[in-house]
């Protein structure tokens, strides 16, 4: 790791653009809904679109990709996903938004995972939460910059104007992948076969899923958070984009939490720990309105203990099936964006049949499902894992 001390930020650095090219839907959902004639709820399933088509492509792609050099893959890769985000910027209808968002994602589902398993193979066992975390701290700096940044500029400027943003940001990190990466770096060859195995272990895909389970529960309310605080709180562009950045915030601090909670206590504990938390704090999002100070703390916390689980979650996965660590993070990749469409599409159904407020309370019990999802996943990798010790 000593001998390229710029590959690290150079991968966070990607991610950063992955995220907020990703996530900045989020808070432009009403611009987007009023551009394009749709209600905010149909706007959602441009989301959707984008989680489902990470979900199928990433882990096929890595796969598909596994002897293709590290460097060039990554290069590439962002190159996609900063094409398909100036695509989303010229899309004149809903469809042709739709079909952006299926090449960001395919463009997106390649890099995320290939920076984590480029950072775990470089990293001591003893370190690798830090490093992950490091990796990711891209993703949820773009929570605090760029999700923040690319609301202001929809409401502002148009919500053109924000996906243009996110390709011309791309375009110097596609240049800094080249040059930083090395073109010789080892790694571990992974292929079709190595897939199916993989999705054939039960206990391994279990403990993938969770990651499913937990985001689901988040996105529920996440989603449509602006609409939500228009409606409640009365915000406009600038309260939305207030909250956004005590979110933000929160998820940075989360990010640097999660990687010394796994390092210390272990993903497991840490990773229960957090999915109660979730199922805490969500419902108290449906007490809106609230008074603004209690709004920025609820939403700080909830930011925090939500964004702290990637880190646990990749070192126990990869501890569970380290010979095939790229297509496990290849699915918990994928992972993220079903847990992703899976809560924006709950938060649709919830918004049709109880209205907005009711998204909190929906929140809580997914994430309650997210306490039953680790206990059984643990209780199965620990049967397993004496299972194989008493094995002759």
């Amino acid at each position: 790791m000593s001998e390229n001390r710029a590959l690290i930020p150079t991968l966070s650095a990607a991610n950063f653009i992955i995220g907020m090219g990703a996530f900045v839907l989020i808070g432009m959902l009403t611009p987007i809904s009023e551009g394009l004639g749709i209600s905010p709820a149909r706007t959602g399933w441009i989301m959707t679109t984008y989680a489902l088509a990470y979900a199928v492509l990433s882990p096929v792609l890595v796969s598909l990709t596994g002897k293709v050099g590290r460097r060039r893959l990554l290069t590439f890769a962002l190159g996609i996903f900063a094409a398909a985000n100036l695509l989303s910027a010229l899309a004149v209808n809903e469809a042709m938004l739709h079909t952006a968002r299926i090449l960001a994602a395919a463009g997106a589902g390649v890099l995320t995972p290939v920076t984590a398993a480029v950072a775990s193979g470089l990293s001591n066992e003893e370190e690798r939460g830090r490093v992950l975390a490091a990796v990711f701290f891209g993703l949820t700096l773009a929570q605090v910059l760029g999700v923040p940044l690319g609301s202001w500029i929809a409401y502002t400027f148009g919500w053109r104007a924000a996906f243009a943003m996110v390709f011309l940001l791309a375009l110097p990190v596609v240049a800094l992948l080249w040059q930083v990466v090395p073109a010789g770096l080892a790694f571990q060859v992974v292929s079709l076969r190595d897939l199916g195995q993989t999705l054939r272990n039960g206990r391994t895909m279990l403990a993938v899923l969770f990651t499913t389970t937990f985001l689901g529960g988040i996105y529920v309310v996440y989603t449509y958070l602006a609409p939500l605080l228009e409606d409640t709180m009365g915000y406009g562009r600038d309260g939305v984009t207030l909250v956004l950045i005590v979110f933000g915030i929160g998820a940075v601090g989360g990010n640097i939490l999660g990687g010394w909670l796994a390092d210390r206590i272990g993903p497991f504990r840490t990773l229960l720990f957090l999915a109660c938390m979730q199922a805490l704090i969500m419902p108290t999002m449906s007490l809106l309105p609230l008074p603004d100070l209690w709004l920025f703390m609820i939403g700080g916390t909830w930011s925090i203990f939500g964004w702290s689980f990637m880190a646990a979650q990749q070192v126990r996965i990869i501890g569970m099936s380290p010979q095939s660590a790229p297509v496990v993070l290849a699915l918990n990749a994928a992972a993220i964006y079903v847990g992703a469409a899976i809560g924006s599409a709950i938060g649709s159904a919830v918004i049709s049949a109880y209205g907005l407020k009711a998204l909190g309370v929906a929140g809580g019990l997914v994430a309650l499902c997210a306490v039953v999802h680790i206990a059984v996943s643990e209780a199965w990798n620990r049967q397993g894992g004496k299972a194989a010790a008493n094995s002759p």
